[in-house]
């Protein structure tokens, strides 16, 4: 059976352009409404990990990158004065993998990738059927390029059967990083994109964006990034 695969930068709940309201528990029950087998998330503020379980009903791997000044319902409290300006100044920022409950699942590790500028680490959890999965957001003060070899030789040391989800903060073409995943035999990434999903030694379907009306909600463009998808098995 094949199993849909997705990832999306939530951009903290923000919708774009950026309003005092955030949109957050909408964005997690939208990406996951049609029960895909896994979601990878980026920019999820810290407070916002203890609810992704009950928003999307999967089970939720978080791995903290950038620590809150603010902790737990204060830094939601503070940034609900307004998410447009506010965003993670006070709340921290984390990935999260989703996974169906219909599939086996475990933590495989996480990597620090970047100490300078705003912290952020890969994620690494080995789903059944599919493999190792990573999840990581290349940005901050590290070099993007340097920072998404780390991950990818994290993840790809893991196993011969993975996946590889982020918003790497460089299109195909700029910098390296796309010749080495192609150089270790992941599948060709989705052209024009930061938002990626590559895959090695799994079958998949070439991924694809989410055009712009279906990420709009009630009149809102939720993210300022498109979710992007595929399908593996």
């Amino acid at each position: 059976m094949a199993t849909l695969v997705r990832t999306w930068n939530l951009f903290h709940g923000n919708t774009d352009p950026p309003e005092r309201r955030g949109h957050l528990h909408a964005m997690v029950e939208l990406v996951s409404a049609d029960e895909p087998g896994i979601v990878c998330l980026q920019e999820v503020p810290v407070w916002a990990l203890r609810h992704l379980e009950a928003w999307s009903g999967m089970r939720a791997f978080g791995a903290i990158a950038a620590r809150p000044r603010a902790g737990g319902e204060l830094g939601r409290l503070l940034t609900e004065l307004h998410h447009g300006l506010l965003r993670s100044a006070v709340t921290g920022q984390a990935n999260a993998i989703l996974v169906a409950r219909r599939l086996e699942a475990r933590e495989e590790g996480t990597l620090v990738i970047s100490e300078s500028g705003e912290r952020r680490v890969c994620q690494a959890v080995r789903v059944g059927g599919v493999g190792v999965v990573g999840n990581f957001h290349a940005t901050g003060g590290r070099p993007a390029e340097e920072q998404c070899k780390l991950a990818v030789d994290f993840v790809a040391g893991a196993d011969e059967h993975v996946l590889v989800a982020c918003d790497a903060n460089l299109r195909p073409g700029e910098g390296r990083i796309y010749g080495h995943l192609q150089s270790l035999g992941f599948t060709a990434p989705l052209p024009g994109s930061i938002d990626q999903i590559v895959v090695r030694g799994i079958a998949a379907t070439a991924p694809t964006a989410w055009p712009v009306e279906r990420r709009r909600v009630e009149g809102r463009l939720l993210s300022d990034h498109a979710p992007v998808e595929l399908s593996v098995g």
